[in-house]
């Protein structure tokens, strides 16, 4: 199948590599004309403009836009609407909020130019893994697709049918969904990357425990020096908290024990935020996902005002010092029996 790739980062570009080893013919097309030249090299026709893309490919045609979400992806979408035709596809493969997805659809209607939106999870791994995807869109737009949706999924692999599903099988092994109509896609991604950054709070927070168990506070017969690379490699092998977080987790640790290389600065990319929204809107409880979120906001606070307000309030009323600035305050937890 032939398509047009809009946005040649990382992602995008190893998108178009995928797709090319699956066969697909593609047409690329980047504001940096560097990235289109390389996989011009490899086998994909690179073009000089949206409408130099448009007019490489055959009808009815298929355009891929990979940008940043937001206004970056409007101007995409609203370039490329000017110029495709009716009957024509607009897939958008970034992490756009699902109501930007509806708005879009609607506008790209009136047009007779129809819309898919593609929650697309693998990261830099996915040219070699595959890309996890969730689509919204019209049936009969997901099935024109499909063949690009199952090149770029993982496909069933290695991984084994889960019990109960054996007559319940659908694309879902493969590793892509039909997730519902426009903005489902983004709408499964969403919740998706909420639940990740909930995963990823309990990891830390579980290995942070470990780190401080060696801690000068406690009785010395309950001090453990213990060594987190070798904690993760073990859990990865048969534990219940197994997973690819943790295979990435059991990665970062063998090569750095300390993590001297990371300032814990961590941000969070959208999609966390609507996730807390959506969950308001539905009044669904989502306390972990919440503490989550909150937390990467914390992470980029140096001495917070709350965190100052709170240390201030231990002063006045029970005489708490704080530590100096040279404690070890990361590794040090609270004595048994000390008021809060």
């Amino acid at each position: 199948m032939q398509i047009g790739m809009v946005g040649l980062g990382r992602m995008g570009a190893n998108m178009v590599r995928r797709l090319m080893n699956g066969g697909h013919e593609c047409v690329v097309y980047d504001r940096n004309p560097e990235p289109g030249k390389e996989l011009a090299k490899e086998g994909a026709t690179s073009a000089s403009s949206y409408k130099d893309m448009i007019d490489k490919l055959a009808k009815p045609r298929a355009v891929w836009v990979m940008v940043p979400s937001g206004q970056i992806t409007d101007d995409a979408i609203k370039e490329l609407s000017e110029l495709l035709e009716p009957g024509d596809t607009i897939i958008d493969g970034g992490n756009s909020y699902f109501k930007d997805d509806v708005r879009r659809a609607h506008m790209l209607k009136e047009k007779g130019i129809t819309f898919a939106d593609c929650g697309t999870s693998g990261g830099v791994w996915g040219k070699d893994r595959g890309y996890c995807l969730m689509i919204g869109a019209e049936k009969q737009v997901f099935q024109r697709l499909e063949p690009i949706f199952a090149t770029l999924a993982p496909g069933v692999g290695d991984t084994p049918i889960t019990r109960g599903r054996e007559e319940m099988q659908n694309s879902a092994e493969k590793g892509y969904i039909h997730a519902g109509p426009v903005g489902a896609g983004h709408y499964v991604k969403m919740v998706h990357n909420g639940i990740e950054y909930g995963l990823m709070q309990a990891y830390a927070e579980g290995f942070s425990i470990l780190a401080s168990a060696d801690s000068e506070e406690l009785p010395e017969d309950i001090r453990y020096d213990i060594d987190l690379a070798d904690v993760a490699e073990v859990w990865r092998r048969g534990s219940v908290v197994g997973s690819w977080l943790l295979d990435l987790t059991s990665m970062a640790l063998c090569e750095d024990k300390e993590l001297k290389s990371y300032t814990g600065f961590v941000e969070d990319s959208g999609e966390g935020r609507w996730t807390i929204q959506a969950a308001l809107e539905q009044a669904v409880p989502a306390e972990v996902l919440s503490a989550a979120l909150y937390t990467r906001f914390r992470s980029r606070l140096q001495q917070p005002f709350g965190e100052r307000l709170l240390s201030a309030m231990r002063f006045k009323f029970g005489g708490h010092l704080e530590l100096k600035p040279n404690s070890d305050m990361n590794r040090t937890p609270a004595k048994t029996g000390a008021s809060s």
